[in-house]
């Protein structure tokens, strides 16, 4: 572990001292998991009851998610940011998945799902801007999202049965979603960088404390918090569905940020869009789905950008250290170099 790097773990299990890629095997395992649980109490709430409740449903979770993170001994005594973080990020939050919501009166599923599958390039782009980040990604990385994000639109839209739909209304709110989404991750990966201290559990914890009383506006203005209590209190096992999903989604949620604080927002985005993809393939394989041409073109673009995205990096080898017996002679002109580089770098930025 490098001095001044916060000790990981994932739910009980050490990541600091494993090899890398357990770390990355061990987080997208328990993010896999918890969206694929996610996913198939949400098809049972959403289609089979027809409960489209969204907002209350976000803000019961919520509530459970509170509770699981007391019970893994957490409290707001063991934070290290201010709340005033946390209440920029649980804005940014509510405003993406309102914006969210709000497109889905103007698009249509196939254009839904091309905007959504783009998540991961203004990510990255997005990233290079943030100030306390300004990462720099090799070519050979946006060429691997841009595969991957293509290659992604190719298999979802290969069966749908109408084309997308596109409202001027509607691309620019999925758009804002999209560029909150990615200031959002970039956001959590420089609370994790600038302030090592700050664990996985006091990120979510803060987030959705602070982000609840957003949820009480939509909630109380469309009236879905009376409609939705009805309709919950003549079937009270849908609370035992939500917990139960919840609990799977606050693995999957730790996974996302022990990503985030491992390998970086853009990394844990392709991780997310990979994701649709590898749900979509197994529905396909259990429901024995014909797979098409597309489907074929699809997978293999999302092959490739995988392989190029774990291409390893060419850095340039260091030179090894000279003994202080046998030091270096540099050139006059070099020494005056290195101290006007030294002064430049000491200036402010402002």
């Amino acid at each position: 572990m490098k001095k001044g790097e916060q000790a990981r773990s994932l739910l009980g299990i050490s990541l600091t001292e494993r090899p890398r890629w357990q770390q990355f095997l061990i987080c997208t395992s328990g993010f896999f998991f918890g969206y694929l649980v996610n996913g198939i109490c949400e098809e049972y709430v959403y289609n089979r009851l027809q409960f489209s409740y969204g907002w209350y449903f976000t803000f019961v979770q919520g509530w459970v998610y509170v509770c699981l993170i007391y019970l893994q001994g957490f409290t707001p005594k063991d934070m290290v940011n201010p709340w005033k973080t946390y209440v920029k990020l649980s804005g940014v939050l509510m405003g993406s998945h309102g914006l969210t919501k709000g497109s889905l009166a103007f698009l249509n599923y196939p254009a839904q799902i091309m905007f959504k599958s783009t998540k991961v390039l203004p990510v990255m782009i997005m990233g290079a801007f943030i100030p306390g980040l300004r990462r720099k990604y090799p070519p050979h990385e946006y060429l691997s999202a841009v595969l991957l994000v293509v290659g992604l639109i190719l298999f979802t839209l290969a069966d749908a049965k109408t084309s997308p739909n596109f409202s001027v209304v509607g691309v620019i709110m999925i758009s804002g979603a999209l560029i909150l989404d990615a200031f959002m991750g970039n956001l959590q990966e420089v609370i994790f960088t600038m302030n090592p201290e700050t664990t996985q559990m006091e990120m979510l914890f803060c987030t959705t404390l602070v982000g609840m009383p957003f949820l009480l506006i939509p909630m109380v203005l469309t009236g879905e918090v009376f409609t939705a209590w009805s309709s919950c209190s003549k079937h009270p096992y849908v609370y035992g569905v939500l917990v139960f999903e919840a609990m799977a989604t606050f693995v999957g949620q730790i996974s996302v940020l022990s990503l985030i604080a491992l390998f970086g927002a853009a990394t844990t985005a392709m991780v997310t869009t990979a994701r649709k993809a590898v749900t979509l393939l197994l529905s396909y394989v259990i429901f024995t789905k014909p797979l098409t041409e597309q489907h074929a073109t699809g997978l293999l673009l999302i092959t490739m950008g995988i392989f190029l995205k774990m291409l390893p990096e060419n850095k340039i080898p260091k030179k090894p250290e000279l003994t202080a017996s046998e030091p270096e002679p540099k050139p006059e002109s070099q020494v005056f170099q290195i101290g006007a580089e030294e002064e430049e770098e000491n200036k402010p930025l402002v």
